[in-house]
């Protein structure tokens, strides 16, 4: 019990003393748009689908942020059905998806001594999807062509962020799942 207390302490008190000193990262909304459709959670999609995605960042450690986010894409497509006795025709559906999850950040400005304007980074968001679907009234078959996905995934993330000034940034964040662009805020209370 004392050796978890004093390592627990020690862990503290690093993470404190160099607070000091760390650049901030967090209190910052993140707002981006992209494109998902063939890769990470969305490859079930098939095709490419316009992404919104928002989350709200803050520090944990040195160089570390967590941010809650949540995201939002809708699309339509047409699905081939029908049998022998009442004949074959396209579906159409509709299905929108509403990721939630956290992503992780580290960010390496230290590291790659990388000038103030800049920020690099990497990062890893764990989610899962909530999925409404609509079909036309008189399809009968599955209406679970999305099966292949799965309502949890992780995504990994590479990116860059420039300041324009100290409350406001773009960034362009490099994914498995989707990739996006957009705006940072920064320093929000």
């Amino acid at each position: 019990m004392k050796t978890k207390l004093i390592l627990s302490l020690c862990l503290f008190g690093l993470f404190c003393s160099d607070a000091k000193s760390q650049e901030k990262y967090g209190k910052t909304i993140n707002l981006g748009i992209g494109v998902g459709g063939y890769s990470g959670y969305y490859r079930y999609v098939g095709h490419n689908t316009t992404v919104v995605d928002f989350n709200y960042e803050f520090d944990v450690a040195k160089n570390f942020t967590l941010a809650p986010f949540v995201s939002y894409y809708t699309y339509s497509n047409q699905y081939y059905y029908g049998s022998n006795a009442n004949g074959y025709k396209y579906y159409s559906y509709r299905e929108t998806v509403v990721p939630l999850g956290i992503k992780g950040t580290y960010y390496f400005d230290e590291i790659l001594k990388a000038s103030s304007p800049w920020d690099f980074y990497l990062g890893a968001s764990l989610g899962f999807a909530l999925v409404n679907s609509h079909w036309d009234a008189d399809y009968t078959g599955d209406k679970h062509v999305y099966q292949s996905a799965d309502p949890m995934y992780l995504n990994f993330h590479l990116g860059a962020e420039y300041h324009f000034n100290p409350k406001i940034g773009a960034f362009l964040d490099l994914s498995n799942g989707v990739s996006t662009f957009g705006l940072a805020f920064h320093h929000l209370k």
